[in-house]
């Protein structure tokens, strides 16, 4: 719901940070790897009830993750002012969203494990969310591959066919920072955002459905 309105306020400090890292030992799918590394470190450490080790974490992984397709896009467009020809990286784009897939479930797993130990909070939230997360994810990839295929893709930058709703990139993260900053409440917070999740996931297969018709 928020990703274009949040796009179109990063976009500089992006910009003018991708220009900063563009030297030829970082590449965009080092930083994809980096928002890896440092959102399972997250998840582990929030595991360790160490809530605050486990915000920067994921804060810092965000904005890897935010800055390797500014990057890539930045170098294309460099390559095609200089008259090469540079295609988008494919590669890159399915290591983004294999990345972001596995931090957001690890993300989930790690607050789990530390609020049931250190608050005595209920696992099955926690699972209710992943339940969503892998419906939402289901129909936003199955989309994305039936559109390309059919020639009905969403171009807005990014590698794969967005269907845009109400739960979005944004929305998650706010939403993964909160429970560091209040594990004591983080099972309330799973159950408001896995009924969130799970309208969006409804709104997608509806959507999704009606387009491809």
């Amino acid at each position: 719901m928020l990703d274009r309105s949040l796009r179109a306020v990063l976009v500089r400090p992006l910009e003018a940070t991708a220009a900063a890292l563009d030297r030829p030992g970082i590449t965009p799918d080092r930083l994809t790897v980096l928002g890896l590394v440092l959102g399972v470190a997250s998840a582990v450490t929030a595991g360790f009830q160490l809530w605050g080790v486990a915000l920067v974490l994921w804060l810092v992984s965000r904005i890897a993750d935010g800055l390797d397709g500014t990057l890539a896009r930045r170098r294309r467009r460099l390559a095609e002012s200089q008259g090469r020809e540079s295609a988008p990286s494919h590669a890159g784009g399915f290591l983004d969203i294999t990345a972001d897939f596995v931090v957001y479930g690890a993300t989930v797993v790690g607050v789990a494990f530390g609020a049931t130990s250190q608050f005595d909070a209920p696992w099955w939230p926690f699972l209710v969310v992943l339940l969503v997360y892998y419906v939402n994810g289901t129909a936003f990839l199955a989309f994305s591959s039936i559109a390309e295929r059919t020639g009905r893709t969403i171009d807005d930058g990014r590698s794969l066919s967005f269907l845009g709703r109400i739960a979005e990139g944004t929305e998650t993260i706010a939403v993964h920072a909160l429970w560091l900053i209040l594990p004591f409440w983080a099972w309330q917070i799973a159950l408001l955002w896995a009924l969130f999740v799970a309208v969006s996931a409804v709104q997608r297969i509806i959507v999704g459905y009606r387009s491809l018709r």
